[in-house]
C-alpha cells in the first residue's frame, strides 16, 4: 500500500485496497457482537486502527472542523462584497474589538472609501482605531503586493498606523515580505484564518451537539 502511494493508512483505505480487510473486519464485527449483551450489540462503534478512544475522538472533531472550514469559506466566497465587509467587522467585534459604551465600528461607503471598508476602534473607550480591507478573492487566487501597497497607503492618507487586511484566499509572499518593510502595523487575515476565527468566536456557526467524556473520580473514592 506504500509503494501505491498511500499516505495514510485507515480503515477506509484498508477497505479500498484489501478485500481480504473488509471479510476479516465483517467476521470480527459479527464475534464481537456474540459476545456483548444484546442491549449494547447495536453499538459496536468503528475506530480507526491503533487509535485510543480519546485519540478518534480527536481525530473526528479534526476532521468535522476542516469540513466545517470548508464549508465556511465556501459560503463566504459567495457573498456580496458589501455583505462580506459587514462580516468581517462583525467577527472583529466578536474578537473584542469595538466593544463597550465609548467602542464603535463603521462601515464605509461602498464608492469613495479610499481603499478602506471599515473602522473599528481597539479598545471599549475608542482611543485607537483600526483600518479594515475585506476583499474576496478565489481560492486559486492569493493577494499580492499592489493590493497591500494601496491599502498601506490608505492608511497614509488616514494618519493612521493599524490595519487589518482579510481575504477568503490567501497573500503572496511578495506581499507579506512587503509588510516587514513597513512601519504601518498591518495583521494578515487568509481564508484559513478566518473560518478559524469564525468557529472559534461563533460567527456564522452554532453547536448542535455537546458530548462529555468522563472518567473515574478517584479523590472520591478515596475519601469514602
Amino acid at each position: 500500500m506504500l509503494e501505491s502511494g498511500v499516505t495514510r493508512i485507515d480503515n477506509s483505505a484498508l477497505r479500498a485496497n484489501s478485500r481480504e480487510f473488509d471479510e476479516w473486519l465483517s467476521v470480527a464485527r459479527r464475534g464481537a457482537r456474540a459476545q456483548m449483551p444484546q442491549s449494547e450489540a447495536c453499538v459496536m462503534p468503528e475506530a480507526p486502527l491503533g487509535l485510543s478512544p480519546e485519540e478518534t475522538i480527536a481525530a473526528a472533531m479534526a476532521e468535522l472542523g476542516a469540513g466545517l472550514r470548508e464549508e465556511l469559506l465556501d459560503l463566504v466566497r459567495s457573498m456580496d462584497p458589501i455583505g462580506f465587509e459587514r462580516l468581517v467587522l462583525r467577527l472583529l467585534e466578536s474578537m473584542g474589538y469595538g466593544g463597550g459604551s465609548l467602542g464603535s465600528r463603521l462601515h464605509t461607503r461602498a464608492s469613495g472609501d479610499g481603499g478602506i471598508d471599515g473602522i473599528i476602534h481597539e479598545d471599549a473607550l475608542g482611543l485607537d482605531a483600526v483600518y479594515v480591507q475585506a476583499k474576496r478573492y478565489a481560492a486559486d487566487s492569493a493577494v499580492g503586493r499592489p493590493a497591500l501597497q494601496q491599502f498601506v497607503g490608505s492608511l497614509t492618507g488616514e494618519g493612521a498606523t493599524k490595519g487589518v487586511f482579510v481575504t477568503t484566499s490567501r497573500f503572496s509572499s511578495e506581499a507579506r515580505d512587503f509588510l516587514r518593510r513597513v512601519q504601518h502595523r498591518v495583521v494578515l487575515i487568509d481564508g484559513e484564518e478566518l473560518a478559524r476565527l469564525m468557529i472559534r468566536h461563533n460567527v456564522g456557526v452554532r453547536v448542535v451537539h455537546t458530548y462529555e467524556v468522563k472518567a473515574v473520580d478517584e479523590n472520591m473514592f478515596a475519601d469514602i
